[in-house]
């Protein structure tokens, strides 16, 4: 079952800048305990404490300044120089600061790549959307967008392009998706995805997949283009649309 095709034809826009990697945000606070890692490696215990009193000396001095009423970064020293302190005080003697060793630092090290891992992976996401967005985009200008079938993550291809349209929604894409929803067609073949879909896909596009189905059991081989108003339908009333589609649904069991 289909759609009215071909879809009217509109201006090509330019396609949509590559996205790019975001910059990781500054964060004065691990700028100052990096800082205090790197000066106390090789320190004792007896070096880390003359470090601690003169990062509270200087603690004190700043506290006079209004200027520094918000910084960040030397509250972060004075608290990685009091945590040293306690750290080789706690070790055997001898002991000196290495953050090779330090459990607090190497727990951080793993945050950090993990982070910068999923950073990564949004951004491959991003450009992989972007991309579908453009193969999509231009199948619908050239009038053969029921030729392709949907695959898993066009709910968010969905969501770039009305992005890109300034939040104009692309009746042709809607069209697509529901009538590729109604069918099975493509990743829609997996019950999983179908399920997933209800909460990927607006209401507008899920009640006319829904009406769509209902209506192509009601009536099999229908003329699609007696079911164009069906999106229109969907559009403007699409509670009732889905309330129509589970009153089909209820009376083809009964009927049965």
């Amino acid at each position: 079952m289909t759609t009215p095709w071909p879809p009217p034809r509109t201006a090509r826009r330019p396609l949509a800048p590559r996205v790019a990697a975001p910059r990781e945000p500054v964060d004065p606070a691990r700028i100052g305990r990096r800082a205090v890692r790197r000066q106390a490696k090789g320190m004792d215990a007896a070096a880390v404490a003359a470090a601690l009193e003169d990062a509270r000396f200087d603690a004190r001095q700043d506290s006079r300044h209004e200027d520094l009423a918000d910084d960040v970064r030397g509250p972060a020293e004075l608290a990685e120089w009091e945590r040293l302190d306690q750290l080789l005080a706690a070790a055997t003697a001898g002991t000196v600061y290495d953050p090779d060793t330090d459990p607090v630092v190497q727990d951080e090290l793993a945050a950090e790549a993990a982070a910068a891992a999923d950073r990564e992976a949004a951004v491959r996401e991003a450009q992989r959307i972007a991309a579908r967005a453009d193969e999509l985009q231009a199948l619908r200008e050239l009038g053969t967008l029921e030729q392709t079938e949907p695959r898993d993550g066009d709910e968010a291809v969905r969501d770039e392009l009305t992005r890109r349209a300034g939040g104009y929604v692309q009746a042709e894409v809607d069209a697509w998706l529901a009538h590729a929803l109604a069918a099975y067609l493509g990743h829609f073949r997996d019950p999983a995805a179908r399920e997933a879909a209800a909460g990927l896909l607006p209401p507008p596009v899920l009640a006319h997949a829904a009406l769509l189905a209902e209506l192509a059991l009601l009536l099999p081989g229908v003329d699609v283009d007696e079911l164009a108003f069906a999106a229109r339908l969907a559009t403007t009333e699409p509670e009732a649309v889905g309330d129509l589609a589970a009153f089909l649904a209820r009376a083809r069991s009964k009927a049965s």
